[in-house]
């Protein structure tokens, strides 16, 4: 028996009518309840062709949209990178076996965790300017904030993964000499990453929609300029946000998409492992 089906039941036949009845059931209540709200977008004029004529225009979508979508691409892209880094650098931080390392890391995670997104940007974008006498971009401000809450999330979840990881393995690699900074580098981290990938791709999808929390500073992203934008210029801000719904929907599969491809490529390469002959020109047992 496979590690996929240790605690899994299969359903025997009763309960195969019954999951079959409840489906049917459910279907049926979902697929009203979205026929109920079109009839009332429909008896509200909410479906008229002159609300949605403006998306069928290239300048809404050459003006407005599209530089929207590359607005939020840009800010998630480099809030996901930084995130990603400042993730794995705390958590190897709490991990450490100073307390003069690992309490300060822990003390940054939880203040981070703990403060509202949004305040954190809004702080950053109006708070910050007053302490370096210079103002803070909205973009930098909306990718510090995100960078911040979503990398002591991640902290969180790099820790939690690191510590899955069988303590034999890095008790193997330190009986052939290899340095703990070697050990997190070549056996732990590497197998955290994958063991936390499902984690991780949905605080990055969180991230990603998260930047919509830009329009508190006037950032242009999707939300600012394709929905309060578009709303003001064609007074159809419930059509504006469906579409804008619809654009968020399709980045998110696509961010998805590609995290399970990259998880698929790793799974049939499967992790390198070190040469045991590199341990030598990796030193003695070192800490962080």
């Amino acid at each position: 028996m496979n590690g996929e089906t240790v605690l899994y039941d299969h359903p025997g036949p009763r309960a195969k009518v019954r999951n079959a009845i409840l489906t049917v059931v459910f279907g049926a209540l979902i697929l009203a309840l979205l026929y109920w709200i079109y009839r009332q977008f429909d008896e509200k004029g909410q479906f008229t062709k002159v609300l949605w004529e403006p998306f069928l225009q290239g300048d809404v979508w050459k003006n407005f949209i599209l530089p929207g979508i590359e607005g939020t691409l840009k800010a998630a892209a480099t809030a996901m990178v930084l995130a990603l880094a400042f993730g794995l650098i705390f958590s190897i931080g709490r991990l450490s076996e100073h307390r003069w390392i690992s309490v300060p890391a822990g003390v940054v995670v939880e203040f981070f965790r703990a403060v509202p997104l949004l305040l954190m940007i809004f702080f950053i974008s109006f708070g910050v300017p007053f302490l370096i006498d210079s103002p803070v971009p909205p973009f930098w401000s909306v990718v510090i904030g995100l960078t911040l809450y979503n990398g002591s999330v991640l902290a969180e979840a790099f820790r939690a993964g690191i510590r899955a990881v069988p303590t034999g393995q890095s008790e193997a690699a330190y009986a052939v000499g290899m340095r703990k900074s070697a050990v997190m580098r070549h056996i732990l981290v590497p197998q955290a990453a994958r063991a936390m990938l499902p984690v991780i791709v949905s605080q990055l999808v969180v991230l990603l929609k998260d930047t919509a929390l830009g329009y508190i500073v006037s950032y242009s992203e999707l939300l600012q300029l394709g929905v309060n934008v578009v709303a003001a210029n064609f007074f159809n801000v419930i059509q504006a946000a469906i579409v804008a719904a619809v654009l968020y929907i399709v980045v998110n599969f696509a961010l998805t998409g590609l995290a399970n491809y990259l998880d698929r490529r790793t799974r049939r390469s499967g992790i390198k492992p070190v040469p045991v002959d590199q341990g030598a020109a990796m030193g003695g047992g070192g800490n962080v």
